[in-house]
């Protein structure tokens, strides 16, 4: 099976279970609960929930016992971006090739529903059913680190970091300029898009109950790895196919300080591959079955490869 098989698999499964978390919320108002379906419908690759289910496999089980907590982080990562392309942001009218959610239902809606998102996404992980090797304890620790990588000191940190960023690529770009637009834009991939990679590895291995050794062997494989996805997520906003990516490119439109902008698409593609070789060895020494562990590797190399 080619990883794009895998992935679609995967991702299957997912797109057919998170409707369901959706109408598990009984008494949701139902225009809010379709604002929320919708955003959710609009589909996507869903490497994080994939990333989860495959770093839950390393230690055993079947990804389908932690299918849940993979939905209630894809609710996360929904949120996101339902707020990331309202007009006080990034202000995008696509997503995934569909109209963004504040063009259907109207931007109050849509801030509504990502609330919801976010807020639902805990009820989801911690109300659901597991199979008896994942503990209750197990459930609270992935919990805290949905929390952790999610909220100010991870995700949303980032985003802000991102807005305040806008406007730096005005004037000269000189070497010191440079330098300074190299430390932001670490600090913004670590959080706005790394933390939440790191969270979907992080949580497979803590629902499997995996050593705390092999917890941070993952988070560092997912820190390289989701900062990897931002860079080449930063070049395809130059130069790839728009009807493919499903976004009209607004990082550009919108003088977003990238890789891409800031050293040119050469050497982002540098960074990009540089980041995939170093997550590698983190995820050698992690001890556990060796087919998800290739399954990991072989998700590693796709996020650096892909064109959408």
């Amino acid at each position: 099976m080619s990883v794009e098989q895998y992935i679609k698999k995967r991702a299957a499964a997912v797109n057919a279970a998170l409707p369901r978390c959706i109408r598990s919320l009984r008494g949701a108002d139902p225009r809010l609960a379709q604002a929320m379906v919708y955003t959710l419908a609009a589909g996507g690759k869903r490497l994080r929930p994939v990333l989860l289910g495959a770093a839950y496999e390393v230690f055993g089980g079947k990804a389908a016992d932690v299918l849940p907590a993979a939905c209630a982080l894809e609710m996360v990562h929904t949120y996101s971006l339902v707020h990331d392309d309202l007009p006080a942001m990034d202000d995008d009218d696509l997503r995934r090739g569909r109209p963004t959610a504040h063009k259907v239902f109207g931007e109050a809606e849509a801030i509504l529903a990502g609330d919801a998102l976010l807020t639902d996404a805990f009820t989801i992980l911690l109300s659901s059913r597991y199979p008896r090797r994942v503990t209750p304890s197990c459930v609270l620790a992935a919990a805290r680190t949905l929390a952790a990588r999610a909220g100010a000191r991870g995700m949303v940190s980032g985003q802000a970091a991102d807005l305040e960023a806008e406007g730096f690529l005005r004037g000269k770009i000189n070497a010191a300029k440079r330098r300074r637009g190299l430390k932001l834009l670490s600090y913004i991939h670590l959080h706005k898009t790394a933390d939440l990679i790191t969270a979907a590895v992080e949580m497979g291995a803590v629902l499997a109950g995996a050593p705390e050794r092999d917890v941070k062997a993952l988070a560092s494989f997912g820190r390289d790895i989701g900062l990897c996805f931002q860079v080449a997520d930063d070049i395809l906003d130059v130069v790839g196919d728009k009807k493919k990516l499903g976004k009209s490119g607004s990082d550009a439109r919108n003088r977003k300080l990238t890789y891409a902008s800031l050293l040119g698409v050469g050497e982002a593609r540098n960074k990009a591959e540089a980041l995939m070789r170093r997550a590698l060895p983190a995820l050698a020494g992690v001890r556990g079955k060796a087919a998800p562990k290739a399954d990991l590797a072989a998700l590693a190399e796709f996020i650096y490869r892909r064109d959408n």
